[in-house]
């Protein structure tokens, strides 16, 4: 399920049917005990890699996985949903005769393990005999044992379920209690227990926590029939149960009284906000078209980052071997080698799979690759792509950029997105003194609904809050706003960032791409910014 599918659920309900099914359901307090122990994955994984190597493999990876999701579901004043999910397996990835091959079981005994890596490697040397071109792997240094965690201090999985529902609970009547007419809340956790191994000679040992906490807020307009709603403004993060029970150290308040969050995030506080800004809302003027200044507030910013610069610089769809999802993308590879001019001199994108607390933190991707930071455009020019171990030999490097992802061990790993995100300005500047600078322009706060074409070149995009900003003062709120762009032309008419004080990330928990589909989580950081002379359109439709 793509993010955009999910978002656009209309009832909870669906939202719970269309859960994924990753595995039985079971008690929660069953998710917290480890499976196997190290020196089990270890054995286990070494029966693939032997296996593998007897039957023809030039190379094999192995990944034990286990995987843990909850989800929490609740509307008003009733739970709707409530569902825990564990799956494990083992995935095995082979490059036999110059190709690849993959296998994967949930027999997790010796014989089936072993009969999984030698599936693995006929299927590889029966590509070959169709394939061109062999698979050429970048080295990476043998790590021996290692391990990496998600830096968490309450893991979410441990709380008890009473105690996570009342939470949301208690935000849907803080809601209605301000105004709303409706609300539904959900929450939403990933706990990923992998353990790779490699003929490499890496065994990697990872556990990966993610938690997001979503909501919807309806206001009603009883006498016309009306309504609007607001979305939480929260960012799904990699960190544990402190990003919703912390001292909300991370609670700022911007220039137009909306309430903000970094690394801690107070739900009923912004629960409440969003009660009266969806009142608000159903009062505020429609957008008249035009030319506009747009403030861009990072809780929306980061989904433009996502669709114009992030999947864009995947080098898959760039070379053509990806086109699911909005298909291939723009960027060619001469317009790396030419330096193009992708936006302003403010606009410098970077690449980290090592980001605190984001969603695509982790010590090793899932080619056992040592995770990193890189430029993807450097004052304003595009400098790199995002590339795998098989494709980075193609941009002239010879090292891996560890963006290589799988949703689950039955899954084969590709290239993923790893966080894009949008660097702080170097020069101090506020959001209160971008927009005072502002004589025509509209300050936009939240990602709303959007659209992007096959190359992701043109594209459409709105948002949850909307003001007009006239001769440096926010005047009140507008409605109905979306502003259209080519890719290029918008990041180069960017004019400023604020700097790090404001910097804060957004993030995608369910994004889509490959066929059949997978799903990972990003993150996408970025300061307010701003960009002139963008084209704004009204969305309201007459119906006469």
């Amino acid at each position: 399920m793509d993010r955009r599918q999910f978002l656009t659920l209309s009832s909870l309900g669906l939202a719970g049917a269309m859960i994924p099914a990753w595995g039985n359901a079971i008690a929660a307090e069953a998710l917290l005990d480890p499976a196997l122990d190290v020196a089990m994955k270890k054995s286990l994984a070494d029966t693939a890699l032997q296996a593998a190597t007897d039957s023809g493999a030039s190379y094999c990876d192995a990944r034990i996985g286990r995987y843990l999701r909850q989800f929490v579901i609740t509307r008003e004043d009733k739970v709707q949903n409530v569902v825990n999910t564990e799956s494990n397996g083992i995935g095995i990835r082979v490059i036999a005769d110059g190709s690849w091959g993959f296998a994967a079981t949930n027999d997790l005994s010796v014989a089936g393990i072993a009969d999984a890596a030698r599936q693995a490697t006929a299927i590889a040397k029966a590509n070959a005999k169709a394939g061109t071109a062999k698979v050429q792997l970048a080295k990476t240094p043998s790590l021996g044992e290692v391990s990496w965690k998600t830096p968490i201090r309450k893991n979410a999985m441990a709380v008890p379920l009473k105690e996570k529902a009342d939470l949301l609970l208690g935000v849907n009547a803080d809601a209605m209690a301000a105004g709303a007419s409706f609300v539904n809340s959900m929450l939403f956790l990933v706990n990923e227990q992998k353990y790779f191994a490699s003929t490499d000679g890496s065994y990697i040992d990872q556990d990966v926590h993610r938690i997001w906490t979503p909501f919807t807020v309806t206001a009603i307009d009883k006498a016309s029939g009306k309504f609007r709603t607001r979305d939480g403004l929260s960012a799904a993060m990699g960190m544990g149960y402190e990003y919703l029970d912390g001292d909300a150290a991370g609670q700022f308040v911007l220039p137009n009284g909306v309430v903000a969050y970094g690394q801690s995030y107070d739900m009923n506080a912004d629960a409440i906000a969003a009660a009266k800004q969806a009142q608000e809302k159903l009062k505020a003027p429609s957008v008249k078209p035009g030319k506009y200044d747009l403030v861009l507030d990072p809780s929306h910013t980061w989904l433009t980052i996502h669709e114009s610069v992030g999947h864009p610089t995947e080098l898959d769809r760039v070379l053509g071997y990806e086109a699911n999802y909005a298909g291939t993308s723009f960027v060619t590879l001469d317009k790396v080698r030419d330096r193009f001019q992708y936006g302003s001199e403010h606009v410098n994108i970077i690449a980290d799979k090592t980001q605190p607390g984001s969603l695509g933190a982790v010590g090793y991707d899932d080619e056992g690759v040592k995770t990193k930071q890189w430029d993807l455009i450097r004052d304003g020019k595009l400098v790199n792509l995002q590339a795998t171990r098989d494709q980075v030999h193609l941009l002239g490097e010879d090292a891996s950029h560890g963006c290589c992802y799988a949703d689950s061990w039955s899954s084969v790993q590709f290239q993923r997105m790893p966080n894009v995100s949008l660097a702080a300005g170097k020069t101090p500047l506020s959001v209160a003194d971008m927009i005072k600078d502002v004589e025509n322009g509209i300050y936009i706060i939240g990602d709303g609904s959007f659209s992007i074409d096959q190359q992701r070149y043109n594209a459409q995009f709105g948002g949850q809050l909307f003001y007009e900003i006239k001769d440096g003062q926010i005047t009140g709120m507008l409605e109905d706003v979306a502003y259209q762009i080519q890719t290029p032309e918008f990041w180069n008419s960017c004019v400023g960032v604020c700097d790090d004080s404001d910097y804060r990330m957004g993030s995608s928990f369910f994004d889509g791409k490959g066929q059949p589909s997978q799903v990972s989580t990003v993150s996408h950081g970025s300061s307010t910014a701003r960009f002139n002379g963008v084209n704004v359109i009204n969305t309201a439709r007459n119906l006469g």
